[in-house]
């Protein structure tokens, strides 16, 4: 019996010891070196009605391209060009899909232009210091019914044998968009 708590002790501290590994290897070395996740049509189609009709929509992260004609065809006025987003001031609002492993420096930046916005991140972001800076400002949070299923590109490319999934949860952050309510659930 003791032997058996013992063996299952040591099983759960090897799980444990392989999970932080991986993780560990999923952020350092394959998240941030191939940060090129696309966004697919339908997270914009999602919140459609959320995104304001009569402003000129800067998709400040060009990625393929796709996520800019996504939400042209949804009738919106974008402009979406490869520019660098440090060095330039386009639209009235971005609505952006953007890497998620520049997220401290792009949110930075967004204090800056203070600029309504709406950025797919990461769920867990809101618990960043840079994230909180907004809390009293009018951070606003659309909450999706279904996680966001990224195309991962690496040099432009689908990788052979990728499966469209995600392992973690984003939320839509907005600001200065004056929603009905601070946080928004998507329906199913």
């Amino acid at each position: 019996m003791i032997f058996n708590k013992l063996k299952n002790k040591l099983k759960a501290k090897k799980s444990l010891i392989i999970y932080i590994k991986t993780m560990a290897g999923f952020h350092t070395k394959s998240f941030i070196k191939h940060d090129d996740y696309m966004t697919p049509k339908y997270a914009w189609e999602n919140i459609k009605d959320y995104i304001p009709k009569d402003k000129v929509i800067w998709e400040a992260f060009y990625g393929d391209g796709n996520s800019g004609n996504y939400l042209k065809e949804l009738g919106f006025n974008v402009i979406h060009e490869q520019v660098d987003f440090y060095d330039n001031d386009l639209g009235d609002i971005i609505v952006s899909n953007p890497p998620f492993s520049q997220s401290k420096e792009i949110v930075t930046r967004l204090k800056e232009l203070d600029k309504p916005f709406i950025l797919i991140l990461p769920s867990s972001k809101i618990n960043t210091s840079y994230i909180r800076q907004y809390k009293n400002c009018g951070l606003q949070i659309i909450i999706p019914r279904k996680r966001i299923h990224f195309t991962k590109k690496i040099e432009g490319v689908v990788p052979k044998n990728y499966k469209s999934c995600c392992n973690f949860d984003c939320f839509y952050y907005c600001y200065k968009l004056n929603l009905p309510n601070d946080i928004i659930w998507l329906d199913l």
